[in-house]
């Protein structure tokens, strides 16, 4: 058994991957070119937004984001402390600083009702707090329309980190056109992935778009004239071609997912009621990332440990909030600064999960889990 079967997807579609594959080598057009046009149309059209800009990956389109949207040295974007530290990397790479608020312990997202009182807090010290970059964790997507109300209060940009989420829903929208950016990444275990690194950036506004296209060439608009500092942050034609032939089945895969996560759903709440299952709100859709429970009780390593001499794949999303890092040391914001994370990064566990796992080998998970729970230490 795989934590993410690749392989098994491949097989399904390896005709039309590789067709796909060796047609972009054909025309030998590696870089940018039709077949990343043809994904940013094709994807822009599903989520419903005027542009999608292909990137080199996840990372490269936060920080592209935040990049278009001037941020500048020592000024403050509110995020969240449990998620990968991409999402808070990239503002430190623009010598900015991430304003960290708790996580709602249902949704594992941002605590809406703590931004609010974290921009008071801030302004009143002096800070200059420019935006917003909630996470869509494990792919479902914050509360956004309080998100955007109090960002519309206070002035602040909202791009949204949707690495996890494309696919999801939001009260009939979709992840990716909810804030005036979205950004989401094609890294290969993600829903929709490629064979490689790459990413996606989405907008309405048509000023932003240009400057995205602009500065992942290294700022030029027209070769060899370049206007402002940019990276090299293109999304590589294979890569896309990949994508856009997997994207044909995409709404497969998700209705799958979401038929997966109910099954573990349903076998560990009848079987063990010590693990807690993910919550997905009333008003929005999952697309599963991650399928991660909770373990509370100190039994984590217990189970963990069973799991390791069964053979059975998992993973723990995330260990250590960012805040805790070493490389955030800096901040000054020890244990117990924010209770909800610390605590979640405790407990979560992340099991098997992808379009193509098959009952039998979810029935064996859950009896890995139940062994564990009930192993002598």
């Amino acid at each position: 058994m795989k934590f993410v079967d690749l392989d098994r997807q491949y097989q399904r579609y390896r005709y039309e991957i590789d067709s796909a594959i060796q047609e972009t080598i054909k025309k030998g057009q590696f870089v940018l070119g039709k077949p990343v046009e043809d994904l940013e149309n094709a994807l822009a059209a599903y989520v419903g937004v005027r542009h999608a800009i292909g990137v080199g990956s996840g990372t490269d389109g936060l920080l592209l984001a935040l990049m278009a949207m001037d941020l500048r040295p020592e000024e403050e974007v509110i995020t969240t402390p449990f998620t990968f530290i991409a999402t808070a990397e990239v503002m430190v790479l623009l010598r900015a600083k991430p304003l960290f608020v708790d996580i709602d312990p249902e949704s594992f997202n941002l605590d809406t009702g703590g931004i609010r009182d974290a921009l008071v807090k801030r302004q009143k010290a002096g800070a200059r707090v420019r935006g917003i970059l909630p996470v869509s964790l494990y792919g479902q997507c914050p509360d956004m329309d309080e998100i955007n109300e109090i960002a519309s209060e206070f002035g602040l940009f909202v791009v949204e980190d949707a690495c996890q989420s494309f696919g999801a829903e939001y009260k009939d929208r979709l992840s990716c056109g909810l804030n005036a950016m979205g950004v989401t990444s094609f890294f290969p275990s993600k829903p929709l992935g490629a064979y490689g690194d790459g990413g996606m950036v989405f907008t309405n506004d048509n000023v932003m778009a240009d400057m995205i296209k602009c500065l992942r060439v290294h700022g030029q608009r027209v070769r060899y004239r370049h206007e402002e500092i940019g990276l090299n942050a293109r999304l590589d034609s294979i890569q896309a071609a990949i994508v856009l032939a997997k994207f044909a089945h995409f709404g497969e895969e998700i209705k799958a997912r979401q038929e997966a996560a109910e099954r573990y759903s349903e076998l560990i709440n009848q079987k063990i009621p010590e693990i807690k299952t993910p919550a997905v709100m009333p008003d929005r859709t999952c697309v599963y990332a991650q399928y991660t429970v909770r373990i509370p009780g100190g039994l984590r390593e217990k189970v963990t440990t069973h799991l390791k001499q069964e053979g059975i794949p998992f993973a723990i999303h995330y260990p250590i909030p960012i805040h805790l890092q070493p490389a955030f040391k800096g901040l000054g914001l020890g244990p117990g600064s924010f209770p909800h994370a610390e605590k979640a990064a405790e407990e979560v566990l992340s099991l098997p999960m992808h379009a193509f796992i098959t009952p039998e080998e979810q029935e064996n998970v859950i009896n890995g889990l139940v062994e564990g729970i009930g192993s002598k230490t």
